[in-house]
């Protein structure tokens, strides 16, 4: 089992990248009456698939 460490805050930078229409859409309806936000659940999809890439290679 992870241990539990409270985190930190980490520094972020601004990015602009476009979505399709859909995608956002998709992601707006997953998220809805759930304590997420847009820039959240991306931030965490990209985690994952950084992972998923570090398990294939």
């Amino acid at each position: 089992m992870k241990k539990f460490k409270i985190p930190s805050i980490p520094p972020t930078t601004n990015k602009c990248i476009r979505f399709p229409n859909d995608i956002i859409e998709n992601v707006e309806e997953a998220i809805k009456g759930k304590n997420c936000t847009f820039t959240a659940f991306v931030v965490e999809a990209v985690k994952v698939a950084l992972e998923n890439l570090e398990e294939t290679e």
